[in-house]
């Protein structure tokens, strides 16, 4: 088995922690490191790492002010509490970047917000 580890450049990875473990309803929990976190399934899968702005010399993650967070990049989540995301996203977000419609090319519901840091987080029934 292969999996790829998305990491994303974030502000403070205790609230991006937070924030993602809210929207995709899972169990609240600590990064392990001021520095890096990972939003782990409820099976240990990783689904996110985040990592501080500027920590470990990583070119690619040296500042926010030198990249513009989330471009090119569509963070994407397939659930299967589809209506419960909905409702814990609207209590996170102040209003949704696109409101739930059928996905033609998938056959299924899906929605998209802003995270914390301005990425573009796209939700998808499973």
């Amino acid at each position: 088995m292969k999996r790829i580890w998305t990491i994303i450049g974030v502000a403070d990875v205790a609230r991006s922690q937070r924030w993602y473990q809210s929207l995709l309803g899972l169990v609240l929990t600590a990064p392990a490191h001021d520095d890096f976190g990972q939003v782990l399934d409820v099976d240990g899968t990783v689904l996110l790492c985040l990592h501080r702005w500027g920590d470990h010399d990583h070119p690619p993650l040296a500042s926010a002010e030198s990249a513009t967070p989330g471009n090119g990049l569509l963070l994407f989540f397939r659930v299967d509490d589809f209506d419960a995301a909905l409702a814990r996203a609207r209590m996170l977000a102040g209003r949704l970047t696109e409101e739930p419609h059928l996905n033609r090319a998938t056959g299924t519901q899906e929605f998209a917000l802003r995270d914390p840091d301005g990425y573009y987080v796209m939700i998808s029934a499973l």
